[in-house]
């Protein structure tokens, strides 16, 4: 025989598997229809082991691994598809984000924001993109921030989550997991440090220099060459009004460009960071589930049950619909051991069917919190 007789062979039998896969999910949608009937749970234990031993069994032990892989998508999809039959879309957590989506109106151009640190801060900088006329109120720390949001003394709060080169803020993970707000809006910003100090001072003069972790880690290898002590400080900005009224000429601070205007400082050098690619992601929070025209991303937290290939059905339930998740960011549950929640970024829109579904679905999870849906600007 010939390749093209194999590949005919191959043809037909694929003609014969793709009629049998149309009967297999035609019987699951009677298996949920009757679940939902009696109210059965989707998932059997059990009965998959029961089925994945009995047909690796008959396709023999050349094949044992295969059968198990292929069977077990299979499964998978057919807890999808009954999962999909059982929710109708009409969940409490659905109903609500429509109605905040169906009340949709353009993201404001003022209000009052808070912002972590002072006049000149990576925040501050973020805050004057996202808004034209922004009333800002600044907080010594992060837990500032959502308190300020939380108890209503402002509408929205703006807070880093990550930075291209040095990872995610995970203090704000964290907080995000304590306080129960909701994302309206994202942005990626540029960060371009700059190395500032007080009038007449040297670069060979400086012996430590004075910013937030973040901007240390991102400045490491000019720090490392230069052989410079490094001091945190809560923020960039206050660590140049922190230099500005030291009186020392052996310190400088890095931060913005902006702030050597604001602080009267001068730029020694404006080549600090690791690498010219440097952006940092802001967030803006509300109390509220705030919606706006354009919305095209979701973000929420769930954690996967223990048991084998859990995460993977979660993941698949966004893979078979075509959904691409950008970000996925584990963190500790606490006061629990080697236990974590997940934090994902979907690019969907939760006017989508298809999402619609996915978020009823993941509803009835052990643990799930919709953090909001909204659009990403730069």
């Amino acid at each position: 025989m010939e390749l093209q007789d194999y590949r005919e062979r191959l043809d037909q039998i694929d003609g014969q598997l793709a009629e049998l896969f149309k009967q297999r999910m035609e019987t699951v949608k009677l298996v949920a229809d009757y679940k939902k009937e009696h109210n059965t749970p989707v998932y059997a234990a059990n009965r998959e082991r029961d089925i994945l031993y009995r047909v690796t069994g008959l396709c023999g032990p050349e094949l044992e691994e295969y059968t198990k892989i292929l069977y077990s998508t299979l499964l998978e999809l057919s807890r999808d598809y009954q999962e999909g039959r059982l929710s109708t879309g009409g969940s409490p957590l659905c109903q609500k984000i429509m109605a905040s989506a169906e009340a949709a109106a353009q993201f404001p151009s003022r209000a009052v924001v808070a912002c972590q640190g002072i006049e000149g801060a990576y925040s501050q900088l973020a805050c004057d993109k996202m808004f034209s006329l922004p009333q800002i109120m600044y907080c010594n720390r992060f837990e500032g921030v959502f308190r300020a949001v939380e108890t209503g003394m402002c509408r929205y709060g703006i807070l880093p989550v990550e930075n291209s080169s040095a990872g995610s803020v995970t203090e704000v993970y964290d907080l995000m997991e304590k306080y129960n707000c909701k994302i309206v809006r994202s942005l990626r910003l540029k960060i371009e440090h700059c190395l500032l100090a007080r009038p007449g001072v040297k670069l060979t003069g400086v012996k430590e220099v004075v910013a937030h972790e973040q901007a240390l880690d991102q400045c490491s290898e000019f720090l490392k060459s230069n052989n410079i002590k490094v001091t945190v400080f809560s923020n960039n900005a206050a660590a140049a009004q922190y230099v500005s009224e030291s009186g020392r000429d052996d310190i400088a601070a890095i931060a913005s460009e902006n702030c050597a205007g604001l602080y009267s400082l001068e730029v020694l050098s404006r080549r600090v960071s690791n690498t010219d690619h440097n952006y940092t992601r802001f967030i803006c929070i509300s109390k509220e589930l705030e919606i706006f025209e354009g919305a095209n991303k979701i973000t929420f937290v769930a954690s996967a049950s223990h048991r084998p290939g859990s995460l993977y059905s979660l993941l698949a339930k966004f893979a078979t619909r075509g959904l691409n998740i950008s970000k996925l960011e584990s963190r500790p549950i606490p006061g629990k051991d080697f236990e974590f929640r997940f934090y994902f970024d979907v690019d969907a829109s939760v006017r989508s069917r298809d999402t619609q579904t996915i978020l009823s679905q993941l509803e009835k999870e052990d643990f799930f919190t919709f953090l909001g849906a909204y659009s990403e600007v730069s």
